[in-house]
C-alpha cells in the first residue's frame, strides 16, 4: 500500500480539523482509497495548542525548512492563512517539489498564477478545494463534474457570515447592527467584520471561481462589490411582500458582451432554490449549456466541513500521478482578450420617498422612461408616522443597465420631487 506523508502548516480551527480527520480517518482511507496517509509534521507557533489537540511532540517541527527537508513530507497542507508568512511557506515547500494543498482563498486570489508556475516548475500540485464554500465541492465539480458543458452563470451564497446576518434580518425584521451584534456573539462573524460584510471575502471566492468555470483569469479588480452595511430591514419586508428574498449573491456570467464578475445584495424570487438557503449556509447554482441547472449545498465554513475539503484534495493527490493545472493562462491580470461588462443589464427594486399629492408619480415614472427603463410593478406603502410629507413607493422595473439606473437616480434626487432611499439588483 502506498504511504503518504503529510505536514500541517497551522493547526488552529482548519488545521485542527484537517489533523484530526486524518488521524481519525487513517484506516478508513486505508480500506476504501488504498493509501495509507500519515501526518508526518506540524509547524504552529503555538506549541501547547498543537499539544492540546494529540499532535506527538516527536512530530512539531520548528520551521519551515525543517518541514520541507523532510524526506517522509509528500504533502504540505496550509491553513494559516493571509498573504503573508503563508506565501513564502507555500513557496517553499513548492520548490522542494512538495505537493501543496490550502485552504487559502484570499492567497489563491491574488497569487495563484505565482504559486502555480512555481508547481509547474517543480512537477509538484497546488490544490485549493477548501478555499471556496468551505466542505461544499464547487472546484471538483467544475474540474471533473460539468467539464462537457460551457457554464454560462453560476449564482452563490458564499458567505455565511452575511448569509446569517440577512437571514436574522428577515426572520426577525433585526436591523443590520443587531444581527450583525449577534453574529459575533455566536461566532459567525469577527469582531473586525470588513472581509465579509463589505464582500471582499465573496469577491476572492468569486474570482476563483469564476476563472475556473468560464477558463480565463478573472481578476479580484474586475469584480464590482457592495456588501451589506447599506441593507435595510424595511426593503427586506417589502420585497417579502412582492414575493422576493434578499441574499448577498456572488454572480458570474459568460455572455456574448463578455463576462459579468459582481457581487451585491440581490433579490431572487422566493421560489428560487437559493432563497431557501439559510442561516451560516451556502449553495451554487450553476448554469450549463448541456446539464443545464445543478445547486451544490451545504456548509460553507468551519472546522470539519472546511477540513473535509482540505483532505479531499490531500486523497486526490495521493492518489493521482497526473497533475491537473489552470485551464487558462493564469496570469496577473486578465487576458486581453477577455472583455469584461461593468454596465451590466439587471432588473431593479427600488425604494423611494415621494411628496404624497397628485402628479408625483407621473414625474417619476417620466424620469425613468426617459432613460429607458420601464416598469414592471408599482405599489405606494402609507405614511410610517403622521408626521411625515412623504410616502414610500416602490418600483420594480424589467431589465435595465446599471448606468442608466444610476443616472434616472440621480435626476429623481435632483428633482426635488422625490429622493432615492434604497436600489437592489434583482435576479430572476
Amino acid at each position: 500500500m502506498k504511504r503518504v506523508g503529510v505536514a500541517i502548516l497551522g493547526v488552529g480551527v482548519v488545521g485542527g480539523g484537517t489533523f484530526k480527520t486524518l488521524v481519525d480517518h487513517r484506516e478508513f482511507y486505508q480500506k476504501t482509497q488504498n493509501v495509507d496517509i500519515v501526518v508526518e509534521s506540524v509547524l504552529d507557533n503555538n506549541r501547547e495548542r498543537a499539544l492540546s489537540i494529540g499532535v506527538p511532540e516527536e512530530a512539531l517541527a520548528s520551521s519551515i525548512a525543517e518541514v520541507v527537508a523532510n524526506p517522509n513530507v509528500d504533502i504540505v497542507v496550509e491553513t494559516i492563512g493571509g498573504c503573508g508568512v503563508a506565501k513564502d511557506f507555500i513557496l517553499a515547500a513548492l520548490r522542494q517539489g512538495k505537493t501543496v494543498v490550502t485552504a487559502n482563498k484570499e492567497l489563491i486570489c491574488k497569487f495563484s498564477h505565482e504559486l502555480e508556475r512555481e508547481a509547474k516548475r517543480n512537477s509538484c500540485g497546488l490544490y485549493y478545494e477548501a478555499s471556496c464554500v468551505g466542505g461544499v465541492p464547487i472546484i471538483r465539480t467544475l474540474l471533473d463534474g460539468v467539464q462537457a458543458n460551457h457554464i454560462t452563470s453560476m449564482m452563490g451564497i458564499i458567505n455565511g457570515t452575511t448569509n446569517y446576518i440577512l437571514t436574522q434580518m428577515a426572520q426577525s425584521g433585526a436591523q443590520y447592527e443587531d444581527a450583525l451584534k449577534e453574529a459575533q456573539r455566536l461566532g459567525y462573524a469577527e469582531f473586525n467584520p470588513t472581509a465579509d460584510v463589505d464582500g471582499f471575502d465573496a469577491s476572492y471566492k468569486l474570482s476563483i471561481l469564476s476563472s475556473m468555470a468560464f477558463h480565463t483569469k478573472v481578476p479580484f479588480a474586475k469584480i464590482m462589490r457592495e456588501g451589506i452595511r447599506e441593507v435595510k430591514a424595511t426593503d427586506i419586508a417589502y420585497g417579502k411582500e412582492l414575493g422576493y428574498t434578499l441574499k448577498l449573491l456572488a454572480i458570474g456570467k459568460n455572455t456574448e458582451k463578455g463576462i459579468e464578475a459582481r457581487v451585491h445584495p440581490t433579490f431572487i424570487p422566493s421560489t428560487h432554490p437559493l432563497a431557501s438557503v439559510n442561516d451560516s449556509y451556502n449553495a451554487v447554482f450553476l448554469t450549463g449549456d448541456a446539464v443545464e441547472d445543478i445547486m451544490l449545498y451545504g456548509r460553507g465554513a468551519g472546522s470539519l466541513p472546511t477540513a473535509s475539503a482540505v483532505v479531499s484534495d490531500v486523497i486526490f493527490a495521493a492518489t493521482h500521478s497526473e497533475i491537473k493545472y489552470s485551464t487558462f493562462k493564469n496570469t496577473a491580470t486578465a487576458s486581453p482578450e477577455t472583455k469584461f461588462v461593468a454596465n451590466f443589464e439587471s432588473a431593479y427594486y427600488v425604494r423611494l420617498s415621494v411628496e404624497d399629492r397628485a402628479g408625483v408619480l407621473a414625474k417619476i415614472m417620466g424620469i425613468f422612461g426617459k432613460y429607458g427603463i420601464s416598469i414592471v410593478e408599482v405599489a405606494q406603502k402609507g405614511k410610517e408616522n403622521e408626521t411625515d410629507d412623504r410616502v414610500p413607493l416602490i418600483v420594480i422595473t424589467h431589465k435595465s443597465n446599471e448606468n442608466a439606473m444610476k443616472n434616472a437616480a440621480a435626476k429623481i434626487n435632483a428633482s426635488g420631487i422625490g429622493a432615492v432611499e434604497s436600489i437592489v439588483r434583482v435576479e430572476k
